[in-house]
């Protein structure tokens, strides 16, 4: 009787699945906060369908877009500075909200990746 339980309640909720509506977040204003070895970094960007215009410590910096469907996204860096920049940036949305979204990153290729929280401004 418990094993039935058990399964029952591990059906119900291995069966939820986050709604993520991603393409509300494919263009628009927004600021973002990531946290890295506790220390939080804001920034603030606009997005429209193939260009992000990012503003971080008074610098600005611009990428295409490249989107591979609604909840992904690669950025290339349009002037990059250095070696860092050059390398391109992998974005996936992972749950959205009706004025956030929850989103991982990482430079295209690597497996260690980062977390963050982006917030609709309009």
């Amino acid at each position: 009787m418990r094993f039935l339980v058990l399964l029952l309640l591990f059906l119900l909720f291995s069966c939820y699945e986050t709604p993520r509506n991603c393409k509300d977040y494919k263009t628009g204003e927004f600021f973002s906060e990531v946290v890295i070895n506790d220390q939080l970094f804001k920034s603030s960007f606009k997005r429209s369908k193939n260009l992000q215009v990012e503003v971080y410590n008074n610098k600005t910096d611009s990428s295409q877009l490249r989107w591979i469907n609604n909840c992904e996204v690669i950025f290339k860096t349009i002037n990059p500075k250095n070696m860092a920049e050059q390398k391109d940036i992998h974005l996936k949305i992972l749950t959205t909200t009706d004025s956030s979204y929850t989103y991982e990153y990482s430079y295209v290729g690597e497996v260690k990746k980062q977390k963050g929280i982006a917030y609709r401004v309009k």
